[in-house]
C-alpha cells in the first residue's frame, strides 16, 4: 500500500468534498430519492459456446507447460503504472499452483456453457499477487488457454492518495467519536493527541502505556478503520461483480477501468475477450464475501511475521512502515484470515500447498 504526504490544501479540500458528499447523500435519502447509477458492462455480444474444447486443452495442459519457462517480461495486470519484478519464487509458486488450478478449472469450465471461469489470486502485501496471477495466466497461454490478468487495484472510489486520505480521516473521526463515547474527550488529551497527528504518530499502541484514555481513540479508530477497509464503501464491488458475471455469461468484449496515481489518470479500455477463457483477477480483496462470481480463489499466504520481514527488506534504510500503516496491514491480514475458508487452493510463502485445517494451525487459529 502506498503512502502519500498531502499538503494542507489538499487535506482541507478532502474534507471538504466528504463533507459535501454526506450532506449530498442525506438531502437525496432525507427526500426519498433513488439516484441511478449506471452500470456497466451489462449490454454485450457472447462468443459461441465453447466448453468441450476447453475441456480437452485442460486434460493436457500440466503435461503441456511442464518444460516451459517463464520469461521475466510477459504480460501482466491492467493497473496503469504497475510494475512487477517477476523472480523464480514466483514461477516456482505458480508452477506449484497449476496443476491444482487445472483440477479446479475442469470442474468449474465444464458447467459453462462458454467454457469460461473466474480466478482470484488474493492475499496480504508483498505475497507476489500480481506476479503469480501473470505467471499462471503465461501457463494458460502457453496450454492453449486463453486468459486475462484484471488488476482489483482499479476499482476504489477513490484515486490512491485520496483513499488513504480518506482511511486516515476514517480513522480519526472514529478515533476522536469514541473518546467522546468514553466521556475522554478532555482539551488537555486532544492537545497531546494533536501532537500525535502531526507527527503521523497516532496509531501507535505504545501510547495507551502512559496515557489511559488513549485506548479508546485507539479502539474506536480501528473499528471504524476496519468497517471502512475492504467494504463498498471504500471500493467498487459491485462492478466488479458485473464485469466478473458478464465474462462468465460470454461476453466477447469489456470496458475495464484504469486508475493511475493523479485526477487525469482515471479512463476504460474496452478489452476484447473474445479468445479469452479465463478470467484471473489479482487483488487483496480477491476472495471477499462482497463479490458472488469468484469461481477460484486462491490464496497466496504469509504470516503476519513474514509480511513484517518482506516489508522491512523492502525499505533501504530498514526502517518500519508507520504505525497507521501497520493497523491497515494488520486488519486487511486478517480479513484475509476469515475468509480463507473459501479458498479453493492456498500457498505458503515457502510454496507449499496446505489445506485449509493446515492453514489455521499455521496462523495459529
Amino acid at each position: 500500500m502506498a503512502e502519500h504526504k498531502l499538503s494542507k490544501d489538499m487535506v482541507c479540500y478532502m474534507h471538504n468534498y466528504t463533507e459535501l458528499s454526506l450532506m449530498s447523500q442525506t438531502f437525496f435519502i432525507h427526500f426519498g430519492i433513488k439516484r441511478k447509477r449506471r452500470i456497466m458492462n451489462t449490454n454485450y455480444n457472447r462468443i459461441s459456446e465453447a466448453a468441450d474444447t476447453v475441456i480437452e486443452k485442460l486434460q493436457a495442459a500440466p503435461e503441456k507447460v511442464a518444460g516451459v519457462k517463464i520469461p521475466a517480461d510477459i504480460p501482466h495486470g491492467d493497473m496503469p503504472g504497475d510494475k512487477i519484478e517477476i523472480g523464480d519464487s514466483h514461477t516456482a509458486k505458480a508452477k506449484t499452483i497449476f496443476p491444482k488450478l487445472v483440477e479446479e478449472l475442469k470442474k468449474v469450465m465444464g458447467s459453462n456453457k462458454y467454457g469460461r471461469a473466474v480466478v482470484a489470486v488474493c492475499g496480504g502485501s508483498g505475497v507476489g499477487k500480481s506476479e503469480i496471477a501473470s505467471c499462471l495466466s503465461y501457463l494458460l497461454e502457453q496450454a492453449g488457454i486463453g486468459s486475462y490478468t484484471m488488476s482489483g487495484d482499479n476499482y476504489p472510489h477513490r484515486i490512491p492518495m485520496y483513499n488513504d486520505a480518506e482511511r486516515l480521516h476514517t480513522f480519526r473521526e472514529s478515533g476522536i467519536r469514541a473518546m467522546v463515547d468514553a466521556g475522554v474527550m478532555f482539551p488537555e488529551n486532544m492537545e497531546v493527541l494533536k501532537k500525535w497527528q502531526i507527527a503521523e504518530d497516532d496509531a501507535n499502541k505504545a501510547h495507551a502505556e502512559t496515557d489511559t484514555w488513549f485506548k479508546y481513540y485507539l479502539e474506536g479508530g480501528s473499528k471504524g478503520l476496519n468497517d471502512y477497509l475492504g467494504t463498498p464503501k471504500e471500493t467498487d464491488f459491485e462492478e466488479v461483480d458485473q464485469i466478473m458475471k458478464a465474462f462468465k455469461d460470454g461476453a466477447d468484449k469489456l470496458f475495464l477501468k484504469r486508475m493511475g496515481r493523479d485526477e487525469a489518470s482515471l479512463w476504460y479500455d474496452e478489452v476484447d475477450m473474445s479468445s479469452k477463457q479465463v478470467l484471473i483477477v489479482e487483488w487483496t480483496h480477491g476472495n471477499s464475501d462482497y463479490m458472488s462470481q469468484v469461481d477460484i480463489p486462491v490464496l497466496l499466504n504469509s504470516t503476519p511475521q513474514e509480511t513484517l520481514e518482506h516489508r522491512r527488506s523492502r525499505n533501504r534504510d530498514g526502517k518500519l512502515d508507520s504505525p497507521f500503516t501497520m493497523m491497515v496491514l494488520e486488519l486487511e491480514q486478517q480479513k484475509l484470515v476469515d475468509q480463507a475458508h473459501k479458498a479453493k487452493i492456498i500457498i505458503t510463502k515457502a510454496g507449499e500447498l496446505i489445506s485449509y485445517d493446515e492453514f489455521k494451525k499455521l496462523m495459529g487459529i
